[in-house]
């Protein structure tokens, strides 16, 4: 086979290309430098993989990641194309046996990390110089520039190797990549006057939603619901919130796992695999997790913390719908998460890279916060025009949803100014439902908002507070006690007595087209790839992607050569596996199962601390609450209890490191507070609060000496 599009349909199963890969596999194979900006998802790999079996010798692919190599080698062996990895995980003799049948022309493809080029023991460089090399791949080539999202050091060094190759082309591809990022991957990959090749960004098969972070888990725990079966990837900000949520997750019957680089490796590996091959439906990640994971069936990504730049946030959801089918990416908001990283960034030595970050930060928050098409807002970014509606974001969906709710809101936000825009919307509730609860202080009473929404539920009110946040006519100020604060646009709208639409119905998912496949027959389908893969100890995915066994449910090939008809079914795969799959078609009609769904419910979730922590099963619910965003006075109205029972539980979280006390006091006051108390002879309380009187409360106190005894 020596055109492109023999090997295409021969080895992937396709009739035609996609996009630019035809351009880009024509000017690979003119021997022109290239480099490709291509969305997860969009075929990158073809760009290289082709070439390689077109042209003589061997292709080398420089990739980050160990856990990618061998996928994408497992991928590449299923089609029948000869690939082959070196790195650490393999002995010296294992290497030596693999570099010898690469002179042999007996392997087309070797993927490396980039740390192999030039080791000291034995630098693979000496070896590509004198071999028959036809072409270079430099993927996830992003990595190579310190203002992407993903800098890598040791990237830096395939400059050097494009020195020693001056006749051997190089192709760079990425997923993302702003301006900046562009112009270093030329740059610090010396490449050679190089074609561009930059894609749609637009992944159209993923619906983008953005959720505020109040009361997260039960969100979380609703979107999985409709999300059963399905593989997805949760990703959190902290190690610590990796662990938990995976095991209040697991605690509910979700098949979760963790991973994070604090993990013992063995562990992370067995995870890892385990999702890989859908043993485990759900990982609950940090960013250490998932880049370059080619797994295709991933039907839904949700970030339960801001991420820190829209590169990483289209990165990490572009891991949803690589088949290209449906796919969903859901991510919880709140400012105090975009806070949390603005300190994180003011650490750093460079004043450039922090400047360049804190801007990259500020779009990311401006994501959240935008009334704008999800869509239009990511395609702009990436400097690609878009239409206004993509019809497929919450955004999108709302629109032609919204009702006149201006009464209401003009209440809602006249409460906020009479409390002087000092607390936040749990309280703001109560007064305008006129409640008698003992927190509310006994001036509040008097003013002329308190009382005037008692006709409607508590639901309601919340509703509309977070759809005006949503909206953005109310802005939350502060990360753990966070305060409501009327926007400009909230301003302009009350003085102008003009009206204010909210889209208070949930908005329902729309969808471009329905496919119409037998969803029967499709379960079955997986359940015999899933069986397969697990035989020879590999992917489902490997064996036929989701998009695969859905043509196979729509069209119902009952002859191998129908069945080469699928989309992804190569003369390989149909020779492997196609007895298989076209006796589970024919025999169809005959008997097949489905699963039973079930009803999650946030209570079961309520994991028991270990017993040494000292906190109890009431102390870890208040620690839930607070992780999903509530403030002390939003805990002690939903859980119906007092303010001061609700700190009493914060200074034990404090005192067993499970809550850091700078979330509540500042530093400079836990050091003036602290001090002070270790001058005292008469270690109690009352002699503090008199002398620093209303400048801290008992609760502030207790919190900064939560570790002095």
């Amino acid at each position: 086979m020596n055109s492109p599009i023999e090997v295409l349909k021969g080895f992937f199963g396709y009739n035609q290309f996609r996009g630019n890969q035809e351009a880009i596999i024509k000017a690979v194979l003119n021997k022109k430098d290239t480099i490709v900006l291509m969305p997860t998802g969009g075929g990158k790999s073809v760009c290289y993989q082709v070439p390689a079996m077109v042209l003589d010798g061997f292709t080398l692919v420089i990739s980050p990641l160990i856990a990618l190599m061998k996928d994408q080698v497992d991928a590449l062996n299923a089609n029948g194309i000869p690939a082959a990895f070196l790195n650490s995980t393999q002995s010296q003799s294992e290497q030596r046996y693999i570099l010898q049948e690469v002179e042999q022309g007996k392997i087309k493809l070797v993927y490396v990390a980039p740390e192999r080029l030039f080791s000291q023991s034995a630098p693979l460089s000496d070896f590509l110089q004198s071999s028959k090399l036809s072409l270079v791949a430099v993927d996830e080539s992003h990595c190579v520039s310190q203002w992407g999202h993903d800098f890598r050091p040791e990237y830096l060094k395939i400059g050097q190797l494009r020195k020693l190759l001056p006749n051997i082309p190089f192709i760079a591809l990425t997923a993302t990549a702003d301006k900046l990022t562009r112009k270093d991957i030329a740059l610090n990959l010396g490449l050679k006057d190089p074609q561009w090749f930059i894609s749609s960004f637009d992944r159209s098969n993923i619906t983008y939603r953005v959720e505020q972070k109040r009361n997260s888990f039960e969100k979380l725990l609703e979107f999985l619901e409709e999300q059963q079966g399905n593989s997805g990837v949760i990703y959190c900000l902290s190690r610590r919130n990796v662990e938990e949520t995976a095991e209040k997750l697991q605690s509910v019957g979700v098949s979760a796992m963790p991973y994070h680089a604090g993990l013992p490796r063995e562990v992370r590996e067995r995870n890892q695999e385990q999702f890989i091959k859908d043993e485990t439906k759900v990982m609950v990640a940090t960013i250490a997790f998932g880049m370059g994971i080619d797994k295709s069936n991933v039907r839904f990504v949700v970030h339960m913390n801001l991420p820190q730049n829209i590169e990483g946030y289209y990165q990490e959801t572009g891991r949803a719908g690589r088949d290209g089918l449906p796919s969903e990416a859901l991510l919880f908001f709140s400012v105090g998460d975009s806070i949390t990283l603005e300190r994180m960034l003011e650490k750093a030595d460079n004043p450039d890279y922090v400047a360049i970050m804190k801007g990259k930060l500020a779009k990311m928050r401006t994501f959240g916060m935008s009334r704008t098409c999800r869509r239009k807002y990511l395609m702009n970014y990436f400097g690609e025009e878009f239409p206004d509606s993509c019809g497929n974001c919450d955004i999108c969906f709302s629109q032609g949803s919204a009702r006149d709710m201006t009464v209401p809101s003009q209440m809602l936000l006249s409460a906020i100014v009479r409390l002087q825009e000092s607390y936040g919307l749990g309280y703001t509730i109560l007064i305008l439902k006129g409640s008698k609860s003992a927190k509310i202080k006994e001036e509040h009473t008097k003013l002329s908002v308190y009382g005037i929404g008692k006709d409607q539920p508590e639901d309601f009110w919340k509703t509309l507070g977070e759809k005006l946040m949503k909206e953005g006519y109310i802005a939350e100020a502060g990360s753990q006690f966070p305060t409501l604060k009327l926007t400009t646009m909230a301003w302009d709208k009350l003085k102008k007595k003009e009206k204010i639409f909210v889209a208070m119905d949930a908005p329902q998912k729309k969808t471009s087209k329905e496919v119409s496949y037998n969803k029967e027959l499709f379960e079955a389908l997986k359940d015999l790839r899933f069986q397969i893969a697990k035989k020879e100890d590999i992917p489902p995915y490997i064996v036929f992607s989701d998009a695969t066994l859905v043509e196979m449910a729509t069209y119902r090939p009952n002859t191998k050569e129908g069945l080469m008809d699928m989309a992804g079914v190569g003369a390989t795969k149909a020779d492997r596996y196609g007895e298989e799959f076209l006796g589970m078609i024919i025999r169809y009609i005959k008997s097949h199962n489905l699963e039973v769904k079930k009803k999650l419910t946030a209570s079961r979730a309520t994991v028991k601390l270990k017993a040494s922590t000292g906190v109890s099963d009431t102390g870890w619910l208040t620690y839930k609450y607070l992780q999903d965003g509530l403030n002390t006075y939003q805990i002690a109205s939903k859980r119906n209890m007092k303010v001061n029972t609700i700190e009493s539980h914060l200074v034990k979280l404090v005192k067993n490191g499970k809550v850091e006390a700078e979330k509540f006091v500042s530093k400079d006051d836990i050091t003036t507070i602290r001090v002070f108390y270790r001058r005292l002879e008469d270690k109690r309380l009352k002699p503090i609060k008199e002398h620093f009187g209303d400048r801290f409360s008992y609760c502030q106190i207790k919190l900064a000496l939560a570790h002095e005894s």
